[in-house]
């Protein structure tokens, strides 16, 4: 099975791959520093503790392995500025992606950049043949990134509970499918 790279270079910032002991302290530090740019929109930091923390670098390693989920960590300078990820789609040959970033890395394109960069990572990889990116219909910032990148607006749907506190309770997916092989003259 085919699998991405474990380090993307975009240029001023990476994406690498966690490392489960080696990144504790780093990926700790970033949830609890952007905790309060999170809640609104991401139900699971109410859950957030060391404890949840470590259970996800655990897991990185075994979900990288089976293709599951494929994990990175956003790094300028070395250090965690955000996260980012591809999961499997609940249909064959997808996937989806998933993006944040500390409060203060946003407003500088790196969302879009990276969601690019895994966008081309993910279409490296000969199974997968559509990519999709989900998010609640109010969050105007997850929105733009979708867009910029050319996928086109899929369904919206009542979202899973639980609600995130400044949700609608509805999600958008988009989705954008492997671009077609350039043809021969």
């Amino acid at each position: 099975m085919a699998r991405p790279r474990r380090i993307i270079d975009c240029g001023d910032f990476t994406l690498r791959c966690w490392r489960a002991q080696e990144d504790f302290a780093a990926a700790f530090t970033l949830i609890e520093e952007s905790l309060e740019h999170l809640r609104p929109w991401e139900p699971w930091v109410a859950g957030h503790s060391e404890e949840s923390t470590r259970a996800l670098l655990a897991n990185c390693e075994s979900k990288w392995a089976t293709g599951e989920v494929y994990n990175y960590a956003i790094a300028k300078d070395g250090a965690p500025i955000g996260m980012c990820q591809s999961y499997r789609a609940p249909e064959p040959r997808g996937r989806c992606l998933g993006y944040w970033l500390h409060p203060a890395a946003t407003g500088q394109g790196i969302a879009t950049r990276a969601a690019a960069a895994l966008v081309a990572e993910m279409f490296a990889l000969p199974a997968v043949e559509y990519l999709e990116i989900t998010h609640d219909s109010a969050n105007a910032s997850s929105a733009a990134i979708p867009r910029r990148l050319g996928f086109t607006q899929l369904r919206q749907e009542p979202a899973p509970p639980p609600v995130a506190p400044s949700g609608s309770g509805i999600n958008v997916t988009w989705r954008l499918a492997r671009p077609a092989p350039p043809t021969a003259p």
